[in-house]
């Protein structure tokens, strides 16, 4: 079975990938690397899967490695499984997708390419309506003219916007939401319900809750936490840290996605939602305090108010997956976060 990672080279992307090839999937991953933060992060995920730039002969990598910069439309195999290939492709290129999904007859679309983060969408606007409303039109367009056993794609949770009914469920009324970002990602699962009501396309949207890990993206508190804590710069901690995040270990999302792949689908239930979360929200302060335990260190502390487009609390209500599934979330805090240190102090 071939799948399309898009987003290979981001933080699920990348892991997602890892945990198909384990399971000897073909996989094709696509990513734009766009500057939004660090390429050389997005460069070094690559390189953990074997991906490098034609040019390069040295593939050690390791930490503050920079790496020579992959063109777009370039197509790179794995040089450490057959199994891989990566295209750097904007999905706005659509005459470069659909070209791309005609060659390579794809039988699952994993969609995980997004302009990310809810404070940069209130600073560059355009960036979110191009990458995430018409990016994931040409995705629809081209499984539309290319038809897949199943799209799977990220939305999150961030279509509660301030709900105030926890834990957020799947029925929940989410027409008001406080960001742009929630906004496109809202817009996502309504495009994808056309396309399901009009040809009969196999979706299923999943609103991601706080996702946290190794190789995880900088401008994500756990990152932004550990960078402070270790140079002992000052961490902001919004709303005086009365905020609860349902924090959700990138393993257990993996577990999820792949059990949605490996499923077969009911052909009378073609458009689906589904959270998935850890289902236990943390106050902040907790997740700093056990993230300084973890690197063996304390934290400096600003406390600020909160920030536009954020929301105080979130927490995910799984039923609906877990019974379409048997998906249960297995990596609690304290382990997950021991990972994540772990990993930063090697890498950094």
């Amino acid at each position: 079975m071939k799948v399309l990672v898009t987003g290979a080279a981001g933080f699920i992307g990348f892991h997602l990938v890892k945990r198909l090839l384990n399971e000897k999937y073909d996989v094709v991953g696509l990513d734009n690397i766009n500057d939004y933060y660090d390429i050389n992060l997005k460069y070094a995920r690559l390189a953990e899967t074997g991906i490098y730039a034609p040019e390069e002969t040295d593939h050690s990598g390791g930490k503050n490695r920079t790496y020579n910069e992959i063109a777009f439309g370039s197509t790179i195999s794995s040089v450490t499984n057959n199994r891989y290939r990566f295209i750097r492709l904007n999905l706005e290129d659509k005459s470069a997708l659909n070209q791309l999904f005609e060659q390579e007859k794809f039988n699952i679309v994993v969609n995980l390419a997004a302009q990310a983060g809810v404070r940069y969408s209130i600073e560059n606007p355009d960036a979110y309506i191009q990458s995430n409303i018409v990016g994931f039109l040409n995705i629809l367009e081209a499984c539309r003219h290319n038809p897949v056993k199943h799209l799977i794609y990220a939305s999150s949770s961030s279509v509660y916007g301030a709900n105030a009914k926890i834990p957020f469920s799947e029925n929940d009324q989410v027409d008001q939401p406080v960001s742009l970002y929630a906004a496109t990602k809202k817009s996502n699962e309504l495009m994808a319900h056309t396309y399901s009501h009009l040809y009969k396309i196999p979706t299923t949207g999943l609103r991601f809750f706080t996702v946290y890990g190794p190789w995880g993206r900088p401008d994500m508190a756990p990152m932004l936490f550990a960078n402070a804590i270790t140079k002992d710069e000052l961490i902001k901690v919004f709303n005086n840290g009365e905020m609860e995040r349902d924090f959700t270990y990138v393993d257990d999302i993996v577990e999820g996605i792949t059990r949605l792949i490996n499923q077969d689908i009911d052909k009378s239930d073609l458009y689906r939602v589904f959270n998935i979360g850890n289902g236990s929200p943390v106050n902040l302060m907790e997740f700093i305090s056990t993230m300084e335990n973890a690197l063996g260190k304390k934290a400096e502390k600003i406390m600020m108010p909160m920030q536009d487009g954020d929301v105080k609390r979130t927490w995910a209500d799984t039923n609906e997956l877990q019974q379409a599934t048997q998906y249960t979330p297995s990596i609690k805090l304290q382990e997950g976060i021991g990972n994540f240190a772990s990993w930063f102090k090697a890498f950094n």
